[in-house]
């Protein structure tokens, strides 16, 4: 599969402050590319070096296979569509003057396609309404339509879902879901909200105080994230000793409730605890999440065991 975006060694620095740390990326034609970190780990300021916003301190970067340092990059970035930190739209127009005025920008003489666009971000409905009286969902989406005017081979959005209600989450994932599938976009998003890229991203890159920890594919994180099982039981506290003798990792809750990440079979946690004298009220599946697989990460980056 070809890369869309590369980037090598890239780094960024404000003063003596460093921001990116030798950030080397692949980002392969077609996928969903969840760019995963705390606030302040730089994934904005990527975002920022890519898109043009900002130049790097060092290393490189290149789009389509044109080195950032080529001066045809200017050209090539007009493939790429973004919204960085808030959508660039005019408050006084309605959506579909908002599209069309991208679409004066980029050259284009025909404003045919503007209706499908706007259906693609569900705004067709908004009419004459100035995108000042729009919701937030409203405004997000709207700036993904200005973003997508000229068919960019690839769509970087910056914490897209934040501040939006359950509803306005499922909106947009679906949206995006579709432009990925229907338009070929590849997309490239970073978010906080871990839970809800894990049900878009086919790809990810975990990065922390401007150091890349890990990438990988969907697939490579679901074989990799834990598999555990909560228990509730009459004692963790005896049944801890019991695990740490049979090298079990685990994880305790309070008195009645832990996890333990393990293949051990029910039985076998069962006849361990009837051994400590422990009854098992309850075995459930809790598998780790995609935060506390994230969470685990930069734990040993900063060797917490």
């Amino acid at each position: 599969m070809d890369n869309v975006l590369s980037t090598k060694d890239l780094c960024k620095k404000y003063g003596k402050a460093e921001v990116l740390k030798n950030v080397t990326l692949d980002i392969p034609s077609g996928s969903i590319f969840g760019l995963v970190g705390r606030n302040g780990a730089g994934k904005t300021t990527l975002m920022r070096v890519i898109t043009g916003l900002a130049n790097p301190t060092s290393g490189t970067y290149s789009l389509g296979g044109i080195p950032n340092t080529d001066h045809k990059i200017l050209s090539v970035r007009r493939r790429m569509g973004s919204i960085i930190e808030s959508p660039a739209i005019y408050k006084n127009l309605s959506a579909y003057d908002n599209v069309k005025l991208q679409y004066i920008n980029l050259g284009m003489t025909s404003f045919d396609t503007i209706p499908e666009l706007l259906d693609l971000v569900e705004l067709s409905d908004t009419g004459k309404k100035k995108a000042g009286k729009f919701s937030l969902g409203m405004r997000q989406r709207l700036g993904i339509a200005v973003a997508l005017c000229g068919k960019p081979d690839i769509l970087v959005l910056d914490e897209p879902i934040n501040g939006l209600d359950p509803q306005g989450i499922i909106q947009m994932r679906e949206i995006l879901l579709r432009i990925n599938h229907e338009k070929h976009t590849t997309i490239l998003i970073s978010s906080h909200i871990l839970e809800e890229l894990s049900k878009l991203a086919t790809h990810y890159a975990f990065i922390e105080k401007g150091e890349i920890l890990q990438t990988l594919s969907s697939s490579e994180l679901m074989s990799k994230v834990r598999k555990a099982s909560r228990l509730k039981v009459s004692s963790t506290e005896l049944l801890c000793p019991v695990f740490d003798r049979e090298k079990v990792e685990y994880k305790v809750e309070d008195d009645e409730n832990m996890d333990i990440f393990s293949d051990l079979t029910a039985s076998r946690i069962i006849s361990l605890a009837n051994g400590a004298g422990v009854e098992v009220v309850s075995i459930t599946e809790n598998n780790e999440s995609l935060e506390g697989y994230f969470m685990n990460l930069v734990a040993k980056k900063d060797g917490i065991s």
